[in-house]
């Protein structure tokens, strides 16, 4: 076991936020920004890379861990926390954003674990974050969320988040699933993914879909989410009102105000 071995529980529903219980000595490392509250005698520190130590010794070794994060959009430094106090203490880390907080045991799913470049919430220290790069470049470049994902590699526990409902979906060897580059969270290693373009230009351009989607076939289990961050983000941003920098109008849909925009003109 190289990872640190941490205790958790998640809390709520909707907005959910996790606790991880540190032994003494014992370390979670976050995304920078994700710290809901921590107890007393916890030290906080923020690292350059992932803080695993795995990417090699010295200088060199650093830069390649903190390189690969700034490829997948994240930033260079991430925050450790360690108890150093006498007993258990406990660390609490939010999403930031509404949806599910998935714990990922590593050592349960072949030491490896690919997921989308902004999934990453937590882990017990140890735990690699790296890139993983879709095969085929030519489709990759263009295929929007599903090109470049991130892997988490070890033996201790993690934590991705994603928006909406998450649905779980075991692939049974040869069986395949077609899934918009978004909603894509998670696969196991064992997954046999690609990015693929949609058959038809008039569906493409016209239908309301992305260009491209990823192909899933199995063996290997799959995560789903409902409402990708991607999705939402546009959804509010064509609503809101253009005197805000936003595409929408500058009233509410099918409120009140628009019957006060009518008396007022």
């Amino acid at each position: 076991m190289n990872n640190h071995e941490i205790d958790y529980k998640l809390f709520g529903d909707d907005m959910q936020f996790v606790e991880v219980e540190l032994d003494p000595k014992e370390t979670v490392v976050a995304e920078a920004g994700s710290l809901m509250m921590m107890e007393d005698n916890i030290r906080m520190e923020t690292v350059f890379g992932d803080g695993s130590g795995n990417s090699g010794g010295g200088i060199m070794g650093k830069l390649m861990g903190a390189g690969k994060r700034l490829i997948t959009g994240e930033s260079l430094f991430m925050t450790t926390f360690t108890n150093e106090g006498m007993g258990k203490r406990r660390v609490y880390f939010a999403s930031p954003y509404p949806g599910k907080i998935i714990p990922m045991d590593l050592s349960q799913m072949g030491g490896k674990i690919i997921c989308q470049k902004d999934a990453f919430l937590a882990a017990a220290k140890g735990v690699s974050v790296g890139v993983e790069f879709q095969r085929k470049l030519g489709t990759g470049f263009f295929g929007g969320e599903g090109f470049i994902m991130q892997k988490l590699e070890g033996d201790g526990m993690a934590f991705i988040h994603a928006g909406g409902t998450i649905h779980e979906r075991r692939l049974q060897p040869g069986e395949t699933l077609r899934v918009d580059t978004g909603c894509l969270v998670a696969m196991t290693s064992n997954v046999n993914y690609d990015i693929q373009a949609v058959g038809g230009v008039k569906t493409a351009l016209f239908g309301g879909e992305g260009l491209f989607f990823a192909t899933l076939q199995g063996p290997g289990t799959v995560w789903i989410q409902s409402l990708p961050f991607s999705r939402l983000a546009s959804r509010v941003f064509a609503a809101a009102p253009i005197s805000q920098g936003g595409g929408g109008k500058s009233s509410g849909e099918g409120g009140i105000g628009g019957l006060f925009d009518l008396f007022n003109k």
